[in-house]
């Protein structure tokens, strides 16, 4: 595990890396820039460079803090990537249940075998799940995360890249808006957080406003309407 930058995190754990594109939101991905920059200066852990690759070594890396932390689970992959096996993906889970001490955040594109290995994923409170959506056309991931047995249900809408007239929250905890940052950026409206805001504000949903975005982040910042936004779900 490592101490992340993440505004949302404390910390992350990878117990795989390496993945694939499925939708607009993975064009320019950050995990794959950062797994290449690795490769390149000779990290063990990407010598296989962005390819799924499962570590075996770290699946009891959260066992070893004794002092809870919010960990976002797989921040250089998908979890739910086809070629992660579904006991792979159980002794994840496994993990995460012995180590109750820590809020675990796990984020997926993959809704559709989020749902399929529902009933077998033996939730805790300490997991909370999220999916992510880009644009409209991928809120058919939102549906699928209100079907879960999840006790925290959490959006991530990063890189936002069009507006969510019909974003519908019920049932969801918490959402993460941001913009794309870094190299060949696409921007994002004002308009469109300001209306998932309001959403948020009127349905008593946890707002969370990472980043402007753009190509250098920290010129844009993360200040909107006057102030930051860092309101989290509520958890025991």
């Amino acid at each position: 595990m490592a101490n992340s930058k993440i505004e949302w995190t404390n910390k992350t754990w990878n117990p795989v890396t390496g993945c694939t594109k499925i939708s607009p939101g993975c064009k320019n991905c950050y995990a794959e820039r950062m797994s290449r920059r690795l490769h390149l200066m000779g990290v063990s852990k990407y010598a296989n460079n962005f390819n799924v690759t499962l570590h075996n070594s770290n699946l009891k890396d959260p066992l070893q803090w004794k002092r809870s932390h919010l960990v976002f689970v797989n921040s250089m992959s998908d979890l739910l990537h086809d070629r992660v096996p579904d006991d792979f993906i159980f002794r994840v889970f496994s993990v995460m249940r012995e180590a109750h001490y820590h809020q675990f955040q796990v984020l997926t594109k993959r809704s559709k075998r989020l749902i399929e290995l529902d009933k077998e994923l033996k939730w805790t409170p300490n997991i909370w799940m999220g999916v992510s959506v880009e644009n409209s056309d991928y809120l058919f991931r939102v549906e699928h995360l209100r079907e879960t047995g999840a006790y925290v249900k959490f959006l991530s809408l990063e890189p936002l890249l069009g507006p969510l007239h019909r974003l519908n929250l019920k049932n969801i905890d918490w959402v993460i808006v941001g913009g794309e940052s870094g190299p060949k950026s696409r921007p994002m409206n004002k308009e469109w957080v300001l209306e998932i805001k309001e959403k948020c504000t009127n349905e008593g949903v946890s707002f969370f406003f990472k980043q402007w975005g753009g190509t250098v982040k920290k010129r844009t910042g993360r200040i909107l309407e006057g102030r930051t936004w860092d309101e989290m779900p509520t958890f025991v």
